[in-house]
């Protein structure tokens, strides 16, 4: 093959569509020094809680499919979300490492982020709480390219493929790769503020 043929395939793997990305598995937890006891801690936790709950967020609700027709999807709700980059387009969002409905959606390697509108505080309630069906009396249909559950009513809905985890302390922090999104015009989004829901403009 001489050097138009090799330029001219190159042109057509380089314009190709990218290989799906697969799921990648948390990263092993660093080796980090813990408060010993009778050690002080360098910032107490209720402080901490305090102090960051005055930096208002956004509530969302990560949805996956079931790996097993046999049960519900999975879902948890979720403040600390946010967009990552724009090219390729990623977002992030951080689970705690005990969570269990983190290994769930995992294993399905695909998730969609809810973006919840400012009546969804019983919803946003409801996804909370482990133990229980928490997808039952709630509306849904698939996400189009994951077919994670996409709520009714949502502000706007991120559907993803798991790109990367790492780890971060007690929590994981969860990459995923954009494959599709949309927003519901005009629904106002829920807010989160100092332990209580909010909306824009009432603080």
């Amino acid at each position: 093959m001489g050097h138009a043929g090799a330029a001219a395939a190159a042109v057509r793997h380089l314009g190709s569509a990218p290989p799906a990305p697969r799921p990648v598995e948390a990263l092993p937890r660093p080796e980090l020094r813990c408060v010993r006891d009778g050690e002080r801690a360098p910032v107490e936790q209720g402080e901490f809680r305090r102090v960051l709950g005055a930096f208002p967020t956004g509530v969302t609700v990560i949805t996956a499919p079931s790996a097993d027709a046999s049960r519900p999807p999975a879902g948890f709700a979720c403040q600390s979300f946010s967009s990552l980059s724009l090219d390729p387009p990623l977002v992030c969002f951080m689970v705690g490492r005990t969570s269990t409905t983190w290994p769930r959606i995992a294993r399905a390697g695909v998730f969609c982020v809810n973006v919840l509108g400012a009546g969804q505080g019983d919803l946003c309630r409801a996804f909370a709480v482990s133990g229980a069906d928490k997808f039952a009396g709630v509306a849904y249909d698939p996400a189009p390219v994951s077919g994670s559950p996409r709520l009714a009513g949502a502000a706007a809905w991120i559907d993803c493929a798991v790109h990367a985890v790492h780890t971060g302390g007690d929590h994981l922090v969860v990459v995923g790769r954009v494959t599709a999104l949309g927003a519901e015009e005009p629904v106002e989004p829920l807010l989160f503020h100092r332990g209580r829901f909010a909306r824009l403009g009432t603080g």
